[in-house]
C-alpha cells in the first residue's frame, strides 16, 4: 500500500499542494515552522479521521479559511482508489471515495492504513490513560472499520447516560430520593446500549491486546536487548481476571459474556453514579497497561525505556497490519533526531522493508544513510503571520554523516 498522490488545499500552512509520491522512502527537509509535518499529518488524518497533534479540526484549516481539503489517490495491490476528504468551519466534515460523496466521513476508514511514529508518542507511556485508549482504538478500527460506527455510538450513549445520571442525581439529592422512576426505568434503555455497544469495543480491544502482545514484545527486544522484557495489559476494574490475560485467546461468545458483564457492573454501580453524577463503568475507564518487568513502565522508565516502549508499540502495530496482506503507510516525524543509535538503527531496519515511508527531518544527516531517501526540502514565503509553505524547486540530496 502507498499513497501516488496527495493534494492540499488550505491546510494548514499550505494554501496549495499537488504532490506525485512514490514507492518507498521520500523525506521532507526542513527547519522547524517549515510544514512539512504537516503534510505527513494530512496523511494521517486520511486514515484515522484524526490528528496527532490536535483533538479538534478546527486548527487544520488554514488561517482565515473556511475549509480545507485532503485528498490522496492510495494504491493497494494495485488497485487505485481516491479518497477526498473536505474539513469545514462550522458545519459538518464531508468526504468523497472516487470522487462520488458518501453519507459519513468514517465510510473511508481502512482504505487507507498508516502507522505514524512521532514525539507526540512519549504520552503513550507517560500519559493518561485516554492516549493509550486511543491508541488501541486506531488500531482496533484500522483492522475493523465498522468499528467506527461503534465507537461513534458508544460515545452518543456515554454522553445521554452521563447527562440523565447528573440531572437524576441533582433531583435525589434535593429530594432525599435517587431519582424518578421514569428516570430510573430510562436509565435501564441507556444500561443496554451501554452495554452492548461496549461488550463489542472491548472484544475488540482485548483481541487486539492478544495480537499486539508478541509483536510488542519482539520489537522492544530488538530495540533494548539489556533492558527488561516489555509486555502489554488490558486493565480494568469491572471484569472478569481471565479477561484480561493477554495470552487468553478470544472466543466466539466474548461479546455476549461481556455484555452481561457489564451490564451487571452497571446495576451494581448505579448508586454511586446516581451520587456522583458520573459514568463509572465501561472501556471509556479502562487503561492499557504497559509493563517493564514487574514495574509498570509509566513512572518506572527512564526516559529511554520510554522511547523504546513507544517505538515499540508502534513497530508492533506495524508488523500486526502487515500480517493482513499489505504494509501500511509507515510515516516517521522528525524522530530519527530523538534516538540514540540503536533505535535509530532499529527503526531503519522496519523501514527499509516497509512498501512506503514518509519521513520529516530538519537536516539530511538527521536521517539513516542506509534508507537512501528520496529528498524533497520544504520552505515558506510570506509573511511571519501568513507564511505560506511550498516544495522548493531545487532538492537537498542526502548525505552520508
Amino acid at each position: 500500500m502507498y499513497v501516488r498522490q496527495l493534494s492540499l488545499l488550505d491546510f494548514r500552512s499550505w494554501e496549495q499542494a499537488e504532490l506525485e509520491l512514490p514507492p518507498g522512502r521520500t523525506v521532507f527537509l526542513g527547519s522547524n515552522g517549515n510544514g512539512k509535518t504537516n503534510l505527513v499529518e494530512a496523511v494521517g488524518y486520511l486514515s484515522t479521521l484524526g490528528s496527532h497533534r490536535v483533538s479538534a479540526d478546527a486548527p487544520l484549516i488554514r488561517m482565515g479559511a473556511q475549509r480545507a481539503r485532503i485528498g490522496a489517490t492510495v494504491v493497494n495491490t494495485g488497485r487505485e482508489l481516491r479518497i477526498d476528504m473536505e474539513l469545514n468551519q462550522g458545519s459538518a466534515n464531508r468526504a468523497q471515495i472516487n470522487r462520488s460523496p458518501v453519507r459519513r466521513t468514517r465510510e473511508i476508514l481502512g482504505i487507507l492504513h498508516t502507522v505514524l511514529f512521532a514525539p507526540e508518542d512519549l504520552s503513550l507511556v507517560r500519559g493518561d490513560p485516554s492516549e493509550r485508549r486511543r491508541f488501541l482504538d486506531e488500531l482496533a478500527t484500522a483492522r475493523l472499520p465498522r468499528l467506527a460506527g461503534v465507537r461513534a455510538d458508544y460515545d452518543k450513549v456515554l454522553r445521554q447516560r452521563s447527562a440523565l445520571l447528573k440531572s437524576a442525581g441533582r433531583q435525589g439529592r434535593s429530594s432525599g430520593r435517587s431519582g424518578s422512576g421514569a428516570e430510573l426505568t430510562t436509565l435501564d434503555v441507556w444500561d443496554g446500549h451501554l452495554a452492548a455497544h461496549g461488550s463489542v469495543l472491548l472484544a475488540q480491544r482485548l483481541r487486539l491486546v492478544h495480537e499486539l502482545y508478541p509483536h510488542l514484545a519482539q520489537a522492544y527486544s530488538s530495540i533494548a536487548p539489556e533492558s527488561r522484557p516489555a509486555t502489554i495489559g488490558y486493565r480494568s476494574s469491572h471484569l472478569p481476571p481471565e479477561f484480561l490475560d493477554p495470552a487468553r485467546a478470544p472466543r466466539d461468545d466474548d461479546q455476549e459474556v461481556l455484555e452481561s458483564v457489564l451490564l451487571r457492573e452497571l446495576s451494581t454501580a448505579r448508586p454511586k453514579e446516581l451520587e456522583r453524577g458520573v459514568c463509572l463503568v465501561g472501556p471509556h475507564r479502562d487503561d492499557l497497561e504497559l509493563m517493564l518487568g514487574s514495574a509498570p513502565a509509566k513512572g518506572f522508565a527512564s526516559h529511554g525505556e520510554s522511547w523504546s516502549f513507544a517505538l515499540a508499540l508502534r513497530l508492533g502495530a506495524f508488523e500486526l497490519l502487515r500480517t493482513h496482506g499489505s504494509d501500511p503507510v509507515l510515516i516517521l516525524d522528525d524522530v530519527f533526531a530523538e534516538l540514540d543509535r540503536r533505535r535509530r538503527t532499529a527503526l531503519a531496519a522496519v523501514a527499509a522493508t516497509a512498501e512506503q515511508v514518509l519521513i520529516t527531518a530538519a537536516v539530511p544527516e538527521d536521517v539513516p544513510p542506509e534508507l537512501d531517501a528520496n529528498p524533497l526540502r520544504v520552505e515558506t514565503t510570506g509573511e511571519a503571520d501568513r507564511r505560506t509553505s511550498r516544495i522548493a524547486e531545487q532538492s537537498v540530496p542526502t548525505e552520508s554523516p
